[in-house]
């Protein structure tokens, strides 16, 4: 689930080689996404970071035009919590578990196929229904530039910038370009120019009307869906069959097939590798044998990983681990 830390002094990028990532730990009194100082904030602690610990939020690019911030969250509560409110309107990318985001009576699951939008000042709650938290990358472009990289019709016409949907499909590619974004900042192999670029063009590939896909169905459709969703990031290693999953929803699998395609755009079957992929992403740098690595995520050999991973983003794993990693 994505936060934002306390208002914290501006970050030097590109001012010094010797600058250090900022890392805050977050507590629950705060309002995500940028929200202010508790009441009595947490003391802080000689790493510079929150003794309250709902939330890791690391901040791994500050520019007059991008801000780019890594969240990890615990994920503590299974169903919805307080109501909480973005400062400001943001892209956020989940890489690493699930979460389910109410927003009124519309409703979101965010893993790591879809992009949600956070609008400023937007009310909002979020649910943990899989164990084991989440992670994800939050983006946040001024205006000017958000309004010039967004297609007509995404954005609401009323200051300030807001999103008129709460989240969309996104593509391999923009999967990848989170990557290497995010693992190329942690690993402080980017230069902020490089950042920034990086960082637009995987805004402008996540709005593209050719490169995403928004939700098409009515509103029984698309939590069916959901719930599928669901059961699929509570396993991603398992080799489900179609018949456990749709038990698991309580609907047949004819039906479950032919409503995930039209709500996705996407056969199950497909959308599960999807996942299973994003989470080698994740993964390519905590793995040093690449084969350990597709088994863990269920793959059934190290060429059958590879020839996926490849067919998806163009690369095999120690390809784009080179690229991502310069190793």
């Amino acid at each position: 689930m994505p936060a934002s830390p306390p208002t914290p002094p501006a970050i030097a990028s590109g001012r010094s080689s010797t600058t250090k990532r900022r890392t805050f730990l977050v507590g629950l009194g705060v309002s995500m996404l940028g929200g202010p100082l508790p009441a009595r904030p947490p003391a802080i602690m000689e790493d510079g970071r929150w003794s309250m610990s709902e939330f890791a939020v690391q901040v791994l690019l500050e520019t007059p035009t991008v801000t780019v911030r890594d969240v990890c969250c615990r994920g503590s509560l299974r169903s919805p919590g307080a109501e909480e409110s973005a400062t400001a309107t943001q892209l956020v990318f989940p890489y690493r578990g699930a979460y389910v985001r109410h927003l009124g009576r519309d409703e979101a699951v965010a893993e790591a196929n879809q992009v949600l939008f956070f609008n400023a000042g937007e009310g909002y709650r979020v649910a943990h229904p899989v164990p084991g938290g989440d992670s994800s990358l939050a983006v946040i472009v001024g205006e000017p530039q958000l309004r010039e990289l967004a297609p007509r019709g995404f954005l609401r016409d009323r200051a300030p910038v807001a999103f008129r949907q709460q989240r969309l499909r996104i593509d391999a590619r923009a999967q990848a370009l989170m990557a290497i974004l995010r693992h190329s900042l942690r690993e402080g192999i980017a230069e902020p120019l490089e950042a920034e670029s990086l960082a637009l063009t995987l805004v402008q590939r996540a709005l593209g009307r050719r490169t995403t896909h928004p939700a098409g169905a009515t509103v029984g459709r698309q939590r069916l869906v959901d719930r599928a969703k669901l059961v699929l990031a509570g396993d991603l290693a398992r080799r489900w069959t179609l018949a456990e999953i749709a038990a698991e929803v309580r609907c047949s699998p004819v039906y479950l097939t032919q409503v995930f395609q039209q709500v996705e755009g996407l056969p199950l079957y497909r959308y599960q590798l999807r996942l299973r992929l994003a989470r080698a992403l994740d993964l390519l740098a905590e793995y040093p044998d690449l084969t350990s690595l597709g088994l863990d995520l269920g793959f059934s050999s190290h060429s059958h990983f590879s020839a996926a991973f490849r067919a998806a983003y163009g690369r095999s794993p120690s390809q784009f681990r080179h690229a991502a990693l310069r190793r």
